[in-house]
């Protein structure tokens, strides 16, 4: 993400392509072709979607890395938001009229130096910083709005570890790679 931010009139395109693509790829409709009127809409971006349905999550795909146009990516993880979250069962149409869109644009993540357990817990910057845990394969993240349900960074840690399919100590008895990144967020 550059550190230009998008405007009110981008942000309420990504919305409605978001809300677009949900209720026509629900209900198996030919999605339209996209416009970006914008630069920053055209740009390479990498976004999360998280529906949610009265401030519960229903689900949350994105992509740390940009790799497309902005508003392609938007359109392409809000269907797969709704549809692709291991966690969750396929969003219904049914349920379109409870959902509530959420958009995270990122800024590219990067590594995070610190020493140990107790230098990694002084560093993070809990309610500003995304973190990305890796260990070989294996990597998971938390957008900077987890921090929301999970203020204490051990606990974060530890949810993290565990989301990565580890023992949620990991993070204590072995020093992970760690990234960070910042998100602009805007929801309907």
């Amino acid at each position: 993400m550059s550190t230009e931010k998008l405007t009110p009139s981008e942000k309420e395109t990504l919305l409605k392509v978001a809300r677009e693509s949900l209720e026509r790829g629900l209900r198996g409709e030919e999605l339209p072709p996209l416009s970006a009127d914008t630069p920053l809409l055209q740009a390479e971006g990498a976004t999360f979607v998280t529906l949610t349905v009265n401030g519960r999550l229903r689900g949350c795909i994105g992509t740390l890395e940009p790799y497309q146009p902005l508003i392609n990516d938007v359109r392409e993880h809000a269907l797969a938001a709704a549809k692709n979250d291991y966690r969750f069962n396929p969003v219904q149409p049914e349920e379109l009229d409870e959902i509530e869109i959420e958009i995270s644009r990122l800024t590219k993540p990067i590594p995070l130096a610190y020493d140990d357990a107790n230098d990694l817990l002084q560093k993070l910057r809990p309610g500003v910083d995304g973190v990305v845990l890796k260990d070989g394969l294996r990597r998971a993240t938390f957008l900077p709005q987890v921090w929301q349900q999970l203020p204490d960074p051990r606990v974060f840690l530890s949810e993290l570890c565990a989301k990565m399919g580890a023992r949620s100590d990991l993070w204590q008895r072995k020093k992970l790679d760690v990234l960070v990144y910042q998100v602009e967020e805007f929801h309907e």
